[in-house]
């Protein structure tokens, strides 16, 4: 049995293609039948993101990578050339650390981003489900799993900011420091202010507010954070009640200005307010870090701040890759041990086969009543004729072929002129 992984990721190919490869949550169980049944293909996980999608099979004797190749490029009917250009694939022990240093984030747009563990976890959930994991590739996830944890556990891959919504909630916990007593305010309901939003939410803030153009889809925010909804004409009602504000919109003039965070804060008896701005063109207009108790950050100062959390990832990360380079040598010794185990439980099939059928002879001599001496001396000594014929073969022929390092092995495992 060997160990595969094909497949393309965006440092391979282009949005368009990944869109055209990816396995969407309703084709994916039948996907993972369609290719288990594809000659040679013993397990499977398939791993469908925005930015990558991978098979990872385990190979029976008969199994070859071009049939696993095929098989992609027919179920998504691409072209040969076009896929061939972007694919990759790797076998043996480079395919478990490809997997181990994916499931770290090593292999990520973002480096060290801790969503690519949950999507993975939820590909390997979905194969049990189907029934494409029996052995070596499900030792391999779970492995897998226990690597990340370590390196999440060891290193600093994930507690600097390198995102810009995480950069934001990030610097709002370092000025707050706790997040469960402050009410926030975003402005916008884009992807940028979803991603704040499930940090924020990660930091139990006691409320959160969206303001946007269209109830619609701030709506849809409400339900999933259960946050209050406004227009952005309602801002002006609402501000004093917020410690933190943080906006990004598509508004080519500033949302908020100078005197309307000046009547907010004189609302709010001049408890201070954290604005974040991580608009392009600015939500916020510049003067307001001229109030005092006003503090205003933009995605300029986010960017200082994700610069300098990208060396920290960069230094995490190389301590990551020596654990798994460790693990991965750990996982391959059990992974070719497993050729052992089958050899050993051959051999003493065979030697307990030979045992029995001795022990039966002996024991009809036995009933046929000839001396029980003899008949155990002739057990022992076919015994022992039969067990060491094998070596006693290789020993000689090595001698013949003038072996002698097959010679030194065989004489240090049989433990031949040890005294």
């Amino acid at each position: 049995m060997s160990l595969l992984v094909l497949g393309i990721n965006h440092k391979t190919a282009s949005v368009a293609l990944r869109e055209r490869v990816a396995f969407g949550p309703e084709v994916a169980p039948r996907a993972l039948q369609e290719l288990m049944c594809t000659q040679g293909v013993g397990e499977a996980v398939i791993l469908s993101t925005c930015n990558r999608t991978e098979l990872y099979c385990s190979l029976e004797p008969e199994g070859d990578s071009h049939l696993v190749r095929m098989w992609l490029q027919n179920f998504h009917q691409l072209d040969e050339n076009e896929l061939n250009s972007c694919l990759y694939q790797y076998h043996g022990e480079e395919a478990v650390r490809h997997l181990m240093r994916v499931s770290c984030g090593l292999d990520s747009l973002v480096l060290g981003e801790p969503q690519i563990l949950g999507q993975m976890k939820l590909a390997y959930t979905q194969s049990q489900k189907v029934g494409s994991l029996k052995g070596t590739l499900d030792r391999m996830f779970q492995k897998t799993f226990s690597v990340a944890k370590r390196v999440r556990t060891e290193t600093e891959i994930g507690a600097s900011a390198v995102s810009v919504a995480f950069a934001a909630v990030s610097l709002a916990k370092r000025i707050f420091s706790d997040l469960s007593h402050t009410k926030v305010l975003l402005v916008g309901a884009g992807e940028t202010i979803e991603l704040v939003a499930r940090h924020l939410k990660e930091q139990a803030v006691s409320q959160m507010m969206v303001a946007n153009r269209t109830l619609e889809r701030a709506q849809n925010l409400a339900q999933e954070f259960d946050a209050k909804i406004m227009t952005l004409e309602q801002i002006p009602d609402y501000l004093p009640q917020a410690d933190i504000v943080i906006s990004s919109t598509a508004s080519p003039l500033p949302i908020i200005g100078k005197g309307l965070v000046e009547r907010a804060l004189k609302a709010r008896r001049q408890q201070p307010i954290l604005l974040v701005d991580i608009a392009v063109p600015r939500d916020i207009e510049p003067e307001v870090d001229e109030l005092n108790d006003a503090y205003l950050y933009t995605v300029d100062d986010l960017q200082g701040i994700i610069e300098q959390n990208m060396a920290t990832r960069q230094q995490a990360a190389n301590q990551a890759e020596i654990i798994i380079e460790e693990e991965r040598d750990n996982f391959m010794a059990w992974y070719r041990s497993l050729e052992s185990v089958k050899l050993i439980q051959d051999y003493r099939g065979h030697a307990e086969q030979v045992c029995q059928q001795e022990l039966l002879l002996a024991l009809q001599a036995l009933a046929q009543g000839k001396d029980s001496q003899q008949v155990l001396q002739r057990l022992a000594r076919r015994l022992t004729n039969k067990l060491i014929h094998t070596p006693t073969q290789a020993l000689n022929q090595a001698g013949k072929d003038g072996n002698q390092d097959l010679l030194t092995v065989l004489a240090h495992n049989l433990k031949l002129g040890q005294h």
